[in-house]
């Protein structure tokens, strides 16, 4: 809401770094229907990893982990619950989530929306305050009981003040873009910053404003956030988040922060999703009548995280067999092109 008073006074001077960057994106933008239009199977296959992904680092920003197997079983549906614990539910709770935002209709944002986002990302857990406004006072920092309270940022007051807050931040995002004098991508930025500031749930900030954020994408026309995962980028990225975020928070109350430092950070990860999007795309496309191990070790050389996971191969990759994908991941190991650590969870790291 604080970023919306005096709009435009605040976006006359976009800095040089952040114009580039907002140019290059929009560049990359006018390409995009091409690129969807080249390969149906390859996009197919981005989409899934995408979802398995958004999935996996939103909840591991929350420190929310399951092991491969178990992770593998929620997201394609197979374990519908009792879940065995509150990781578990939150976990499927985003699952449901993502799989509500990729599927829906454009529409306005509206404080129902975001309510409704947040009941079904709690929607597994008992909380009694799913899909409502919080009650109690809350705080960006850290509450130890073996330590002091660790204060980072002071958010807005429970109650009236958060719905109040709330609903101008809301209005005002829907006048900015009605106005059309802003580039939506700028105003964006404006309102996840509010959203965090406000901190209008008890739990679930952050990954609500995750999911505003695809959702405004997709609504605007960044179909980009369908095929690579904004949430891997920013927990790839997650010190410069937080340090983008507390850097534009300062001053938030009285209306003098700057809002360059968390919407320039914003916009790199979507360039750097669209620069990935179309390398993967290309790649793809060069694999017509391949066999399924030939796809599969593509796949991991070129299309996979540098670093990842069996199960998100897997996931990825539903129509090849689990066997291929293992007898490809051991013929890449003995090549040296990947290494893999020990355990159940072993984590995959390409060589380059």
């Amino acid at each position: 809401m604080r970023s919306f008073a005096a709009i435009q006074e605040r976006f006359d001077a976009i800095p040089l770094d952040v114009a580039a960057t907002l140019g290059h994106i929009e560049q990359c933008h006018g390409r995009e229907d091409l690129f969807r239009s080249q390969a149906p199977q390859v996009l197919e296959r981005l989409a899934a990893r995408t979802r398995f992904d958004s999935i996996t680092a939103s909840s591991a920003i929350e420190n929310i982990v399951l092991d491969d197997e178990r992770a593998l079983q929620v997201i394609r549906g197979a374990a519908a619950g009792p879940y065995t614990d509150r990781s578990e539910e939150e976990f499927a709770g985003y699952r449901d989530a993502v799989d509500y935002v990729m599927a829906k209709e454009p529409e306005p944002l509206s404080v129902a929306l975001l309510l409704h986002l947040h009941r079904t990302l709690m929607r597994h857990t008992d909380d009694p305050l799913a899909g409502r406004l919080k009650v109690n006072d809350n705080f960006i920092g850290s509450d130890s009981r073996d330590g002091p309270r660790t204060v980072i940022f002071e958010t807005v007051a429970a109650g009236a003040t958060t719905e109040r807050m709330l609903t101008e931040l809301v209005e005002r995002y829907e006048e900015a873009l009605t106005d059309g004098r802003v580039p939506p991508l700028l105003i964006l930025g404006a309102l996840v910053l509010d959203l965090l500031a406000i901190h209008p749930f008890e739990e679930g900030n952050g990954r609500v404003a995750r999911l505003v954020t695809t959702c405004e994408l997709l609504r605007h026309g960044y179909g980009v956030a369908r095929y690579v995962s904004l949430e891997q980028r920013i927990y790839d990225s997650k010190n410069s988040y937080y340090v983008a975020l507390r850097q534009s928070q300062s001053g938030w109350h009285d209306g003098s922060h700057r809002l360059w430092p968390w919407i320039g950070y914003l916009l790199r990860i979507l360039e750097d999703a669209y620069s990935d999007f179309e390398q993967l795309v290309a790649a793809g496309a060069r694999l017509r009548g391949a066999t399924k191990r030939e796809q599969a070790r593509n796949y991991v050389l070129e299309q996979a995280p540098r670093r990842f996971r069996f199960a998100q191969i897997v996931d990825a990759l539903p129509d090849i067999s689990d066997a291929t994908i293992r007898a490809v991941l051991d013929e890449l190991r003995q090549e040296d092109r990947l290494a893999v650590t020990r355990g159940r969870n072993a984590i995959w790291e390409r060589a380059d």
